[in-house]
């Protein structure tokens, strides 16, 4: 549900029993409101564990997501999103459709100053795969921590 200003905020899903959305389109995230309005912060969701299936062998592939946005009217609640990444996991898509349809679904309904996401695929066939998208230029007096995620070595 996409917050506006003004709008009273009732959750779909905190403080209740939920399932696990069938796909990621069925999932409902919910918006509330920026506790403060006005103030430039950045808010980051890490999802280490992600997963999803290969869209050619049905094979699962795992992701370390890192999501960082700057609210703006509102900002997204954390078990809504658990629940949407969670959808994930029977959902057949390419690392670049997932990583990248996150984003811009967050962005289109949040409607935050700026967002970006990093993902940060596990290998499968001996080759990672990381996929960056972000809204636009940071904001100016953001503070931008790294993502902290190593690129990947291997063994060595």
């Amino acid at each position: 549900m996409r917050y506006q200003a003004g709008m009273s905020f009732t959750p779909a899903h905190l403080g209740q029993s939920s399932a696990l959305p069938a796909s990621p389109d069925d999932a409902v995230l919910d918006y509330p409101p920026n506790p403060h309005p006005g103030t430039l912060y950045l808010v980051r969701f890490v999802a280490p564990e992600f997963t999803a299936l290969c869209p050619v062998t049905g094979q699962p592939d795992f992701a370390h997501l890192v999501i960082d946005y700057a609210p703006n009217a509102a900002i997204v609640e954390s078990k809504a999103l658990k629940l949407f990444l969670g959808a994930f996991r029977n959902h057949a898509g390419f690392h670049e459709a997932c990583t990248v349809g996150i984003g811009l679904r967050l962005f289109a309904e949040m409607q935050p100053h700026w967002l970006r996401i990093g993902g940060y695929w596990y290998p499968r066939g001996g080759m990672p795969i990381d996929v960056f998208w972000q809204s636009g230029p940071p904001p100016e007096g953001l503070w931008l921590p790294d993502q902290g995620v190593p690129p990947y070595r291997g063994r060595g």
